[in-house]
């Protein structure tokens, strides 16, 4: 369904870990919805932790990207550590019409990741939602610059219901990733791990029946 799909475990060449993660109600689910199908749609909160997975190819490598989406958890600061375990990009979402869920980015969320990221190197991007809601802005655009570099981050303002930069931030994000050689050793040991298993799925004495 849409362009979202899981594909063989020997289809990509890296395997990389985003986190969306942002105080609930910012649009984290719009954004994923919007960057894995062709539609989008208002979604209810949800209880866990949700994720889906995209393959797409970039800078003639093809990366398969786990998206993980707290999906209502942090409204009951049930968030993990192992939710930020081995992530290799962290998108922090607020919401431009609403300055609590920015302010929070600095006083909450920034602090979570530099407490629980395992990736000390993981890539960062802060990213506005809802500038279709022009008129309602309570943040600025170069508020959201300054504190992307007060947190050494990459900025953009998108919105998940015009499509506005949606697939941008994840590309950009991605092609940052591809920089960093220790991401791209942890990404690929991933892969390698999975191979491997597949390859002794494979070999394994067939009973008969049916293996999923």
């Amino acid at each position: 369904m849409g362009s979202c799909s899981k594909g063989g475990n020997n289809s990509y060449d890296y395997s990389f870990k985003i986190l969306l993660i942002g105080d609930s109600g910012v649009g984290k689910s719009s954004l994923l919805l919007s960057f894995i199908s062709d539609f989008v749609h208002d979604l209810s909160p949800t209880i866990g932790v949700d994720f889906k997975i995209k393959l797409l190819t970039i800078g003639g490598k093809r990366l398969k990207l786990t998206i993980w989406d707290t999906a209502g958890q942090e409204r009951f600061g049930t968030l993990t550590s192992s939710y930020y375990r081995g992530a290799h990009g962290i998108i922090l979402v607020y919401d431009v019409t609403r300055r609590e869920t920015f302010t929070n980015l600095s006083d909450i969320w920034a602090k979570e990741v530099q407490l629980y990221s395992t990736n000390h190197e993981c890539i960062k991007i802060l990213l506005g939602n809802k500038v279709d809601r022009e008129n309602e802005r309570a943040v600025t655009r170069e508020e959201g610059l300054a504190l992307a570099q007060e947190h050494k981050s990459l900025f953009l303002e998108c919105s998940a219901k015009t499509k506005e930069n949606v697939h941008h931030c994840f590309k950009d994000l991605t092609l940052k990733i591809l920089e960093v050689p220790s991401l791209l050793e942890n990404g690929s040991a991933v892969v390698k791990k999975q191979i491997l298993k597949q390859k002794q799925v494979q070999q394994a004495p067939r009973n008969g029946g049916c293996c999923s």
